[in-house]
């Protein structure tokens, strides 16, 4: 299932929902927004559904149990079941199963999720730090989660019980807007105790680890619209990734992306599984893609030519992640991204 890490745009000759037998798509930012689907989202994934590829949803949101989000999906018109399913729950839980007796207490400081994901493991889920746990596991619990409950981990990792998280995302997006997302509750914890959490979810190898079990995949491609979670995670596992631009990345965090941040593929929303993707080649001092040329001079890139804007901005990533090698591309893209009203 390993691969090479890829880290310039690449192309593909076949669609990629036949060159991949599996695709690891986030949630929200990817399929829905808010709670309603993205444009062409339910139709290109019922059609790469059609065409045989397997879609399994990987989520670090913990609350909400599988069968839950596979109602969700189902009710925007995408036949889910909650096998295809993965969250930083379940990951966290075998996590802590293979480190703690079978049947042992935790202590949860979370919502649904992760009481179903622990009972899963046979591990038994606990409210107070009196009830002798094992472990103290912490996902997010939802506005409603009570200061008290982080209190009760406190009390517990005080008297050396190991602790775990989830997943440390510090926002979460919500109808209203950017929300504290478990992340924001971890360091609360963290400040009190001074203790550190064993992470199991996105970018993490242990959320990786999960989905693969679960799914089977033997070619997987990683579907994001986040650079430090999706694509990063990929990165993590050496398989390739697929960005979509209909989430919080857009075309200036791309071009600054840092090596483990850098999408095999980019496309403008989740019809780019349908197509196969464009070639990036060298051209001279720089790269083609399309229509468009992209080079790097000494403080600024420039971008030439005329074409689909994407194409534009796969040249540019190629030409600024090659002059910034390891490093965080500092080139100012400005005027070259304002041509492709990015």
């Amino acid at each position: 299932m390993s691969q090479s890490v890829r880290t310039r745009p690449e192309g593909s000759g076949q669609a990629l929902s036949e060159a991949y037998d599996t695709a690891l798509l986030d949630l929200d930012g990817v399929v829905y927004a808010g709670g309603n689907a993205i444009a062409y989202a339910v139709e290109s994934l019922a059609t790469a559904r059609a065409g045989g590829m397997h879609l399994a949803y990987v989520t670090n949101n913990a609350l909400r149990t599988p069968d839950t989000v596979a109602d969700h999906l189902t009710e925007l018109g995408i036949p889910t079941g909650a096998d295809d399913v993965i969250t930083s729950a379940q990951a966290v839980a075998r996590l802590i199963s293979e480190q703690v007796p079978a049947g042992a207490r935790v202590l949860v400081i979370g919502g649904e999720g992760l009481r179903v994901a622990l009972r899963e493991r046979g591990l038994v889920p606990v409210e107070s730090a009196e009830d002798d746990p094992a472990a103290v596991v912490q996902g997010y619990g939802g506005p409603e989660l009570q200061w008290a409950r982080f209190a009760e981990a406190c009390y517990a990792i005080a008297r050396g019980v190991p602790w775990y998280a989830s997943n440390t995302d510090l926002t979460i997006p919500s109808a209203r807007g950017i929300a504290p997302g478990n992340g924001a509750a971890v360091e609360v914890v963290r400040i009190a105790t001074g203790a550190e959490p064993q992470v199991a979810g996105k970018p993490l190898p242990p959320m990786h680890r999960e989905t693969i079990l679960r799914t089977g995949a033997r070619r997987p491609l990683v579907v994001g619209d986040r650079l430090d979670t999706d694509i990063e995670g990929a990165f993590n596992g050496e398989v390739d990734s697929l960005l979509v631009l209909t989430g919080v990345t857009d075309g200036a965090r791309l071009l600054a992306a840092p090596p483990q941040h850098r999408p095999t593929y980019v496309d403008a929303d989740l019809r780019g599984l349908l197509t196969g993707q464009p070639e990036v080649v060298e051209a001279g001092d720089g790269f083609r893609c399309g229509g468009w040329t992209a080079t790097a001079g000494v403080d600024r890139l420039e971008l030439d030519g005329d074409g689909e804007d994407l194409d534009g901005l796969r040249a540019l990533c190629a030409a600024a992640w090659t002059a910034a090698g390891e490093g965080v591309c500092a080139l100012d893209a400005g005027k070259a991204l304002a041509r492709l009203e990015l």
